[in-house]
């Protein structure tokens, strides 16, 4: 027998046999997120719009279910599967829908505000979380979600930082609150300080976490309004690569070498490409996607393609996450962490409001 037909009589049933494997925790996932599109799409018929969105409906599905059910082992390769890789995969695909001739053409100060309040937000917001007490990854996890677009933010870290699936949960909850508080108090905000169209525009998109949400608060005031939004919020979403890429290598970094640990004592290891070690593959494609979008390569087809994709794979692995919540943690870190949500989330408003009237944005 060859070499090569023995190598492939040896890798095919190894590729079954792991299919096999998360098969069961993949199905369940895909159908608690199945769910959670389908509650989602319930309420937007009637309320008039989805104020919870799928993502988050899933994790609490996942989480409500996870309160009487405990998966054994059967389970748990699938869910685990659909938590990390499914999850980097969206993280991928959001680069699709990224567009740098829309972020070039805000200006530069108003490019250089946002960038700046978006770092001293995840500073501030992780001192606040901290001096409460919250743990190292929990506190960047708020900080993020509060600084940069919510939900999606602290998806995307999560993974960079090695957060677990209970810390992911817990942050997500308390961002998805008050995103939805935000909504409903911010055009009483903009109307009491008087605000123009295009600054409140701006404190819609520097404050609202997802872009939708930004529609719904930025519509009452004027469609100028709701068009700096949405370009201020997505300069806040393309800086959620360059975050995860900090934490990511401020992570890594912190950590031994995985091949120094196996070297014996007084030999350095050799001078490998770190490069891929420092950065998670996740990144780097979605960089790639990013580039490949706005250079033409990808069309608009695919874009909108890759779009939805995301949006299925982001949901089915906030379903796993969900799974994967134990809410006696949940209730232990709340106080503290809704605190420091609220406090970090009152500073990014201080800071945008600021910034408005001080360089003349609105």
């Amino acid at each position: 027998m060859s070499r090569s037909h023995s190598i492939s009589t040896i890798s095919s049933p190894t590729v079954i046999s792991r299919m096999t494997r998360i098969a069961p925790g993949l199905i369940l996932c895909c159908l608690v997120a199945l769910a959670a599109f389908v509650l989602e799409r319930f309420e937007a018929s009637w309320t008039g719009r989805p104020w919870l969105e799928a993502l988050v409906i899933a994790i609490l599905l996942g989480a409500l279910l996870r309160m009487f059910w405990t998966p054994g082992d059967r389970w748990l390769a699938g869910i685990r599967f659909s938590s990390k890789l499914l999850l980097e995969a969206a993280i991928v695909l959001i680069g699709a829908s990224l567009s740098f001739k829309a972020i070039l053409a805000s200006g530069p100060v108003l490019l250089a505000t946002i960038v700046g309040i978006v770092f001293l937000s995840i500073a501030s917001g992780y001192l606040i979380a901290r001096l409460l007490g919250l743990p190292k990854r929990m506190a960047t996890l708020i900080a993020c979600g509060n600084a940069i677009c919510g939900n999606s933010a602290i998806a995307a870290v999560a993974p960079a930082i090695g957060a677990e699936g209970d810390e992911v949960a817990a942050a997500i909850s308390f961002t998805a609150i008050l995103g939805i508080a935000v909504v409903l108090c911010l055009p009483l905000i903009g109307g009491w300080f008087g605000m123009s169209p295009y600054g409140f525009g701006v404190l819609a998109g520097m404050t609202v976490y997802a872009v939708p949400q930004v529609l719904a608060a930025a519509s009452p005031f004027s469609a100028l309004s709701v068009q700096v939004g949405t370009l201020v919020k997505l300069v806040r979403v393309l800086m959620l690569g360059p975050v995860v890429l900090c934490f990511s290598l401020i992570n890594r970094g912190g950590e031994a070498h995985p091949l120094a640990q196996s070297r014996p004592e007084g030999k350095q290891p050799a001078r490998l490409a770190t490069f891929a070690h420092f950065v998670p593959w996740f990144i780097l494609g979605f960089l790639v996607v990013a580039i490949a979008r706005n250079s033409g390569v990808v069309p608009d087809v695919a874009a909108t393609g890759a779009a939805h994709l995301a949006t299925w794979l982001t949901v089915i692995a906030m379903a796993a996450l969900g799974l994967e919540v134990d809410i006696r943690k949940l209730a232990d870190a709340g106080p503290r962490a809704s605190a420091a949500a609220m406090l970090s989330l009152l500073v990014l408003a201080s800071l945008a409001v600021a910034a408005i009237f001080v360089f003349g944005l609105g």
